[in-house]
């Protein structure tokens, strides 16, 4: 069992930063083992109302977070049922309010563009307030910066900001990257990764054992 499954707080004292996997009870939504979420605003054991918004049952999406993820305070993950459709020549949600219009309710999903889960991979660092949409897959070691809203996929181990996002530049070079994501450090063994830490917060991949 991971250690991050026997506790809902990593640190004494500190009840603004959660393991998520610990607080999280939607089946919708997939978390790794030591992901943590920080809120020095609302309780952070309400990530799932808070955070995952427009999450509704119908479209059958999900959200999948990866292990050792780090989330900033008022980080969102916009849903399907935020996208209004713009296949219609009005983006008003009529098929939401069936009753009104006398519509049928199993055709409810056409109100809004169903753009698919929301994927963030392992070791990822989404940063203060920053939005993600829909149908985005963010990438292993991928670094999302302040209030950035992403709206496009975003490769592993790369930094972005702004609005929308845009890369920034890539955190390692290519064969560095393409040696992480050969290692999958984040599967290993906790006593191997613990032996390790110090080699991970070295930032030279030779340094690993």
């Amino acid at each position: 069992m991971a250690i991050s499954e026997k506790k809902i707080y990593p640190r004494t004292g500190d009840e603004q930063t959660v393991y998520l996997k610990s607080v999280v009870t939607d089946d919708r939504i997939q978390i790794g083992d030591h992901t943590i979420y920080n809120d020095f605003v609302h309780d952070p054991r309400e990530f799932q109302k808070n955070n995952v918004l427009y999450h509704y049952p119908v479209n059958g999406d999900r959200l999948k977070i990866g292990k050792f993820c780090s989330i900033a305070c008022g980080a969102k993950f916009l849903f399907t049922s935020a996208n209004h459709s713009m296949r219609s020549l009005s983006t008003y949600p009529f098929p939401i309010f069936f009753e009104e219009w006398e519509l049928d309710v199993k055709d409810i999903t056409s109100a809004w563009d169903n753009k698919g889960d929301i994927v963030i991979g392992h070791d990822v660092w989404i940063g203060f307030e920053a939005v993600i949409l829909s149908g985005v897959t963010i990438g292993d070691g991928a670094i999302i910066g302040t209030r950035a809203v992403v709206t496009k996929d975003i490769p592993p181990y790369t930094i972005v900001g702004g609005i929308p996002a845009k890369p920034i530049r890539k955190r390692f070079s290519d064969d560095v990257i393409a040696e992480l994501l050969k290692l999958q450090w984040w599967d290993l063994p906790e006593e191997r990764i613990k032996e390790n830490i110090d080699s991970l917060q070295s930032g030279r991949i030779e340094d690993l054992k």
